[in-house]
């Protein structure tokens, strides 16, 4: 009889989830005929108890809302009023409503909206009846003012602005004003439109200069807009011609009277785009920009430049010259020690490391190994009451959220998933995190996490570990370390196993096709095609044995990291450029905003894996250049500096 007991409480639970995938598989079918227009009636009414049924209604709804009456529509908008699948279906439905001019329902439907083509279309809808007021103008005008290219049913809102007066010269230049700063000459040109002969004539020279700077220039009017229009413009050709820029601006500038804010703006580009691909103009061109121009972007351009070209003095004076804020980052004082350091000045560098060595970063591992220090981790566990978690697992949204998530249906999931954080506090919105996490749904670690300081401590949120035997598995196939494999899935899905980027790479580690192909073929793995790459066994495999190439092809791991992320040709590039450069200093030369960061972030997330998986990790020094074994670190918690 005890036995039984034992065994029947293990049914019921494996019969829940049975039940649950049934559910989920149900659901997805419906899905997927109501977008293609055969979702059977029988097939919607067994799933109407469901959490997801608002969406099942939405799918079925969007599909065609040309053709969908307005009763019916507006039924499933009172019905979820509140709810994001309503917030999602009502501007989509206004715009049906517009390109249909059934304005009378356009406005009865009409809740507040950023969106742009939405404002117009309800000012489109008051001007169709003979509402148009004079606040009528003033909204026109306020959309009117932006300089950015807006959606096609603007025209018909500022031809209506236009044809009540609503729009004179001044307005026009002010809209071309906003165009100039944008960077937009078609909207310049859109602007300009319904001036006088002349001016429009010289909106339209200014608009050609922001397309292709052209000698005209030099005839133009020497007034504050003319220089405006030359900055932007010489500042947008820097970008591909730095060269023809900078010559460009040698000769316009006395002309029209350019003061040092003004030629600033064009020197900055034209450095920022000279010193990103270390050309050789690079340390002149950013000495030439005012330091009234200068931000925290091309502060630490300065720094690297000298950096490149070994010049430790030049590097060092960068650093001391960033903002406070920016230069006591782990990073900054690392690399301020450094070039104490390389300029003989030791005792000074080992404050610096001190400071740094407090930061559990890249840069803080660094500086604790330097010292032959502990690194510095203080995780958090907060005790959040027990009986929130019931709470919160019972919120409708997040449950629809959760729900929608093991669906594959990532975009409707973040929906519900903002509108029930907008009603939690900070420890309801970590309880939710921890829910989520339980489901599978890992990065909402990432994106809901850091609200409070503090929480960028909850280690065993923001750094899940999942798959744990397949990375075992590929790890000891490919004589790898696992933290390593661990922190890159971490970096490129964040152990979302149905990742795909823009670029089409797919699933936990972010394999192309072709790569993935191309390595299958090289070691004999099993491969079925792109879509075998949302298998997460298929994926790690995989995945691992292509960083077991890059590992092999350079010899050093902070090496194999970059041609992972950027590929072999840059990677190759930038060792050519700087071949006897040390590790810190190659990463932080790195070109690419991207890799420099992604390598940098990878090798901490190894050391952070290490130490959840070991209790301790190999120093971040030693795994920069491929070694497995040796002295292991400790990682403790520094007590606080004392009360002054």
């Amino acid at each position: 009889m005890l036995a039984l007991l034992l065994v029947l409480p293990v049914l019921a639970s494996a019969q829940a989830v049975d039940s649950g995938q049934a559910n989920d598989a149900a659901m997805q079918a419906a899905i997927a005929a109501a977008r293609a227009g055969r979702l059977a009636p029988g097939q919607a009414e067994a799933l109407r108890n469901d959490p997801r049924w608002p969406w099942l209604e939405f799918a079925r709804l969007s599909r065609d809302l040309d053709s969908a009456g307005a009763a019916q529509v507006r039924d499933f908008l009172q019905r979820h009023d509140g709810q994001a699948a309503a917030h999602a279906l009502r501007p989509l439905w206004l715009a049906s409503l517009s390109r249909r001019q059934q304005w009378n329902d356009f406005l009865a439907d009409w809740r507040p909206s950023d969106d742009p083509a939405l404002r117009c279309a309800r000012l489109n809808a008051l001007q169709a009846l003979g509402r148009a007021d004079a606040a009528w103008n003033g909204e026109a005008q306020a959309l009117w003012r932006s300089g950015k290219s807006l959606p096609d049913a603007c025209d018909a809102t500022f031809a209506t602005l236009a044809a009540r007066g609503g729009l004179d010269d001044a307005l026009r230049w002010e809209r071309v004003d906003l165009a100039v700063a944008e960077g937009e000459p078609g909207v310049m040109r859109s602007a300009a439109r319904g001036l006088p002969a002349d001016q429009l004539a010289l909106a339209q020279d200014y608009a050609a200069f922001v397309q292709a700077p052209h000698a005209r220039a030099a005839q133009w009017p020497r007034d504050a807009r003319s220089r405006r229009v030359v900055a932007a413009g010489l500042a947008k050709l820097a970008r591909n011609d730095p060269d023809g820029a900078e010559r460009q601006l040698a000769q316009l500038a006395p002309l029209l009277g350019m003061d040092e804010s003004e030629r600033g703006k064009v020197q900055y580009q034209v450095a920022l785009w000279t010193v990103a691909s270390y050309l050789p103009e690079s340390a002149r061109r950013l000495a030439a920009v005012p330091d009234a121009a200068y931000d925290e972007r091309l502060h630490e351009w300065r720094a690297r430049e000298a950096m490149a070209r070994s010049d430790w003095k030049a590097a060092l004076d960068a650093i001391r010259r960033m903002p406070a804020a920016q230069r006591e980052d782990a990073r900054w004082r690392w690399f301020e020690g450094r070039m104490l350091e390389k300029t003989g000045r030791d005792a000074e560098a080992q404050a610096l490391f001190r400071t740094a060595a407090t930061s559990p970063t890249f840069h803080g591992f660094l500086a604790a190994d330097r010292l032959k220090l502990p690194y510095a981790l203080c995780p958090w566990e907060p005790a959040d009451p027990p009986a929130l978690r019931a709470e919160v697992a019972r919120d409708p949204a997040l449950v629809r959220a959760l729900a929608l998530y093991r669906i594959d249906q990532p975009g409707w999931a973040v929906r519900e998933w903002n509108d029930a954080l907008t009603r939690f506090d900070d420890p309801r919105r970590r309880t939710a995190v921890a829910l989520a996490q339980e489901q599978g749904w890992f990065d909402r670690a990432v994106f809901s996490l850091g609200k409070v300081a503090d929480e960028q401590r909850l280690y065993k949120l923001r750094f899940p570990l999942h798959h744990d035997a397949d990375i075992r598995a590929a790890a000891k196939r490919h004589d790898l370390d696992p933290a390593w494999i661990a922190a890159e899935i971490r970096a490129e899905s964040v152990f979302n196993p149905r990742a795909r980027s823009p670029a089409n790479a797919r699933g936990l580690m972010q394999l192309l096709p072709g790569t993935a192909a191309a390595v299958a073929k090289r070691t004999g793995l099993p491969y079925a095609g792109a879509e075998s790459l949302y298998d997460s066994s298929t994926n790690i495999a995989l995945g691992s044995a292509y960083l077991r190439e890059m590992e092999d092809k350079y010899g050093q791991t902070y090496q194999a990291v970059a041609a992972y992320n950027a590929g072999p040709t840059p990677t190759g590039r930038w060792l050519s450029q700087r071949p006897a450069h040390e590790p810190d200093l190659w990463i932080e030369t790195i070109s690419y905003k991207e890799t420099r960061d992604y390598v940098a972030r990878v090798m901490a997330f190894s050391a952070i894996y290490d130490w959840l998986l070991n209790g301790d990790a190999l120093p971040v020094s030693e795994r920069l250049l491929g070694r497995t074994e040796g002295a292991r670190k400790r990682f403790t918690c520094p007590a606080p500096p004392p009360a002054t």
